[in-house]
């Protein structure tokens, strides 16, 4: 997983040096949650740079580095768990583009993203009280971390186009891979999440 991941990242690199390769930034609301658990969906946030690769008038391909919190959240008898990993995220999509008028363009997108855990902490808090242990880091008294760094999954999405500038998009990501390793979790446990995000182009 490793390997594919900079093997992404050293292809995002020669993207950029596509002469027709359109950049935007976006950011937005991002709910997560996890697969075979009774967790809640947890609010976060999902930031990042967009490359739109044009393949013809219909077609285009589009990828780009997004930092998303994902996780989810449970609570019971005044006691709240949270599970807040921090992913970049590296979509690979391909997109059809269906102008509607007023140069305004409505967007369908589907395929595959990979992952890269950053950071992040599970955290227990109740009766004033809170504790929190890394998740991608061992911990004292643990052989390895609770969480698997890599992850891949599937991604689709709609969105608008508005003059070439202004982007509105709704994405939803299913993971394949599990995100806590087997000593911790008897389940396997995947990655869910919605995001919407508004954006620039440039």
């Amino acid at each position: 997983m490793k390997k594919l991941l900079l093997t992404v990242v050293l292809g995002l690199f020669a993207i950029t040096g596509f002469s027709r390769a359109k950049y935007d930034v976006h950011a937005g609301l991002s709910m997560a949650n996890i697969t075979n658990s009774e967790a809640s969906m947890k609010a976060g946030f999902s930031v990042g740079l967009g490359i739109d690769c044009p393949i013809n008038n219909l077609w285009a391909f589009q990828t780009g580095l997004n930092f998303t919190s994902k996780g989810c959240r449970e609570s019971e008898q005044g006691v709240v768990a949270k599970i807040n990993p921090i992913y970049l995220d590296i979509p690979l999509l391909a997109a059809v583009k269906l102008p509607i008028k007023n140069d305004n363009v409505f967007v369908i997108n589907a395929g595959p993203y990979v992952g890269l855990g950053l950071g992040g902490k599970m955290s227990l808090s109740g009766g004033g009280a809170e504790i929190s242990s890394s998740l991608f880091k061992k911990v004292d008294g643990e052989s390895e971390a609770m969480m698997n760094r890599c992850s891949a999954g599937l991604q689709v999405g709609i969105g608008m186009e508005l003059k070439d500038k202004y982007l509105v998009n709704l994405s939803s990501q299913s993971g394949f891979t599990n995100m806590i390793k087997k000593d911790f979790a008897v389940d396997n446990n995947k990655n869910i999440a919605l995001m919407i995000t508004v954006g620039y182009r440039f």
